[in-house]
């Protein structure tokens, strides 16, 4: 049924619960899986009072540089845990980019059965001021989204 599987990690523990789940469902299942980190575009300005900041160049690059090296690792004990279950695994950093939208992106592109992603379940303001990446995966998904709590 679910033949390739797409698994959404920040990093996070919780996010770890849905990589794990999403792992031993594809050996169960004798499929695929893609792990995608995301790295959000680097805020170019801020405004706090009558003070604004605008990042240089440096900062940019800075910020570049470490949210590659942070995926890296993600990325990376994502695959040996693949590995070490038998499971075939592809690895994918999405750069400069809403996480929502790489993840639906590739779960297209890919031809994905199925996306597994960890949710913390916010509700009431705090689900407003911070957003939900998971809703947005499930209200536009063209695939079955499976949701870790």
């Amino acid at each position: 049924m679910y033949k390739h599987i797409l698994i959404a990690t920040d990093g996070s523990e919780l996010a770890q619960k849905g990589v794990d789940h999403g792992l031993s469902l594809a050996k169960s299942l004798g499929g695929k899986v893609t792990v995608i980190t995301v790295t959000e575009p680097f805020p170019i300005y801020g405004m706090a009072g009558n003070f604004a900041w605008v990042a240089s160049p440096a900062d940019i690059e800075s910020y570049n540089a470490s949210s590659k090296e942070f995926a890296g690792k993600v990325l990376g004990a994502a695959k040996e845990a693949a590995d070490r279950m038998g499971v075939p695994v592809e690895t994918l950093h999405a750069d400069d980019n809403t996480p929502a939208e790489a993840i639906l992106a590739t779960a297209e592109a890919k031809d994905c059965s199925l996306i597994v992603m960890a949710s913390h379940g916010r509700r009431g303001l705090n689900r407003i001021l911070l957003g939900s990446q998971t809703l947005e995966v499930v209200t536009n998904g063209k695939v079955p989204v499976l949701v870790i709590k």
